[in-house]
């Protein structure tokens, strides 16, 4: 009878472990570490008319959570690039693709080659749940200039 409750008690708090475990291990590889979710463009190639892109991050991007915000550089700041700039920041707010695509991206949405104007320089940076940007000061450009059909 004691080896059955040592059996038992064993197995429950083997369970409430891995219980508690899985959450905090689902949430940490989408949080931000101490110093902030960084986010940069590690290459980038023709893919047709749109832009193929292969991101570096130290964090894994989820739509539900923190993601990555891209946009074209000479047409809006990274604080035009969030759902709060007006308010948090006084200025317009602006477009960019939200993804969660990781590490390859293909260009789309605002961030299409069609929608660029005269823009040359792509730019990523993380936000949150909310479309905020999570940092300004954290933003990375890549110049596509070579690349684009002009």
């Amino acid at each position: 009878m004691q080896d059955f409750f040592h059996g038992s008690a064993l197995l429950s708090a083997t369970v409430t472990a891995l219980a508690l475990a899985a959450p905090v291990q689902a949430q940490e590889s989408n949080a931000c570490p101490v110093d902030g979710c960084e986010v940069a463009i590690a290459s980038a190639t023709a893919d047709g008319s749109e832009l193929a892109l292969v991101f570096e991050a130290n964090f894994l991007p989820d739509m539900s959570k923190n993601h990555i915000h891209v946009w074209w550089g000479e047409n809006f700041t990274v604080r035009q690039v969030s759902n709060n700039a007006e308010p948090t920041y006084g200025v317009e707010q602006g477009d960019w693709h939200p993804t969660a695509d990781y590490p390859n991206y293909v260009t789309t949405g605002a961030a299409s080659t069609e929608l660029r104007g005269e823009a040359v320089t792509l730019c990523v940076s993380a936000a949150d749940r909310n479309h905020d940007i999570l940092d300004p000061e954290k933003v990375a450009c890549y110049d596509a200039a070579s690349l684009l059909q002009q």
